[in-house]
């Protein structure tokens, strides 16, 4: 590095990196092995080191030549965060899949114990699920309940649904908390879950998570078939394009680690 070519500007801002990155992966760091690594004079790497010291980025213990990142970093990024906008982010994946299959698209987050529609897209076909931004599903019915319900404790789920009424919406609605949770073992396995005409007759939706950058999970986004139009041989599909959406939601949320 100290050989770039690059202009001197772009040149710093690149040493800046390359010790923050450093950083990152060890927890604490000497000068010496620290410019050893990155191909940099110690003159060089302790001068940059020290002013890192200065603007708050980087701890020095006492006057040791171990040096580690502070929380500042972690601040910044939790702040950018702060604003970033989930009907936003996952408006663009939505339009995405509904360009593709032409069928209606949801956006749900838990609301006590409920889940309620925080953004959709409509389908483009005549014969569509009736719905609108603000209304409120049982969890226990939905494709997006079961998917924010999955990878929370036993106990949470019992405890949330405890003074819920199970409405029989159709025949194969759940009856029971019991009969939920053993659905919510496979859900949580493969990472999707199904409502197939549980909520409502004619109506298939198979939704998927959306997780925060502490890895929980906040929303899912679904999408919706009238049964006439549910091909069996395309939920693979289906599945893929949502985990795609969630996986990408997910990262701007600032969670790297999708797990499918």
């Amino acid at each position: 590095m100290e050989k770039s070519t690059q202009p001197e500007a772009v040149s710093s801002v690149l040493k800046v990196f390359s010790i923050l990155q450093a950083l990152g992966e060890q927890k604490e760091i000497g000068v010496s092995e620290l410019s050893q690594r990155l191909m940099m004079s110690k003159a060089t790497t302790y001068r940059f080191l020290q002013t890192m010291k200065t603007l708050g980025y980087v701890s020095q213990e006492g006057e040791a030549d171990k040096y580690s990142l502070t929380l500042k970093l972690f601040e910044l990024g939790s702040k950018s965060l702060e604003y970033v906008d989930l009907v936003g982010l996952a408006n663009k994946e939505m339009q995405q899949i509904a360009d593709k299959t032409n069928e209606a698209l949801h956006l749900g987050a838990l609301d006590e114990n409920a889940i309620i529609y925080i953004h959709k897209i409509d389908s483009g076909y005549n014969l569509r699920m009736y719905s609108r931004i603000g209304r409120r599903n049982p969890l226990y019915s939905t494709a997006i309940g079961k998917v924010l319900l999955a990878e929370r404790d036993e106990s949470y789920v019992r405890h949330l649904l405890e003074d819920v009424d199970f409405i029989p919406h159709t025949e194969r609605t759940h009856q029971n908390t019991d009969q939920l949770l053993d659905e919510l073992h496979l859900v949580r396995e493969q990472h999707f879950a199904e409502d197939n005409e549980e909520q409502e007759p004619g109506l298939r939706c198979i939704a998927a998570p959306i997780y925060d950058r502490f890895g929980m999970v906040i929303a899912a986004i679904s999408i919706s078939f009238p049964t006439i139009r549910f091909a069996e041989e395309r939920k693979g599909e289906y599945v893929e394009m949502l985990h795609t959406a969630c996986r990408n939601v997910s990262e701007n949320l600032g969670y790297t680690q999708y797990p499918v």
